[in-house]
């Protein structure tokens, strides 16, 4: 399959020209993981509203007199990413539904280690009070230690599982 990707190292340039742009545009840099959290407290206040005002944890975020948690930057960053990534795909021709894996493992496999990965990736970025993207990324970029240690733990981490699971992909 011959698909058209941009140049990695061009692709890097930009992002860092855009994490620099929004850091000196909101004086926040980007993240992520922050708009489940609002989509989730949004849900659940939409859902059982008298739970969520009598909840230690919802109540922070909604109530009398709070504003919607949908109206958090971190939603409309997201909702930016995906509408970004819907016109990357239409523009390049890449609009379509594949499901990649190596010859040992099949869809429904595949789907279920993505689920399980992304599951402990969103547990571990409450954790961490921050995603790759908040925690790393914009750490790093303002010399942060925390942003490099994070950085060290996610790529030192995806290392040793890639080489512990690597017989379950190729």
């Amino acid at each position: 399959m011959d698909t058209k990707y941009m140049n990695p190292y061009l692709a890097g340039f930009f992002l860092g020209m855009v994490l620099l742009a929004t850091i000196f545009v909101t004086g926040r840099g980007l993240g992520a993981s922050g708009a489940v959290k609002s989509v989730v407290v949004a849900t659940v206040d939409g859902v059982a509203p008298g739970h969520a005002e009598s909840s230690r944890f919802y109540s922070t975020y909604v109530g009398p007199g709070k504003e919607s948690p949908l109206k958090s930057w971190l939603v409309f960053e997201v909702a930016g990413v995906v509408i970004g990534a819907f016109l990357s795909g239409l523009v390049s021709d890449r609009l379509k539904i594949v499901t990649e894996s190596g010859p040992r493992v099949g869809t429904r496999l595949r789907w279920a280690f993505a689920a399980a990965g992304g599951a402990l990736f969103g547990i571990g970025a409450q954790f961490a009070r921050g995603c790759t993207s908040g925690a790393a990324l914009s750490g790093m970029a303002v010399l942060s230690t925390a942003g490099f240690v994070t950085m060290i733990a996610i790529f030192g981490t995806g290392y040793a599982v890639a080489y512990v699971a690597r017989k379950v992909w190729l």
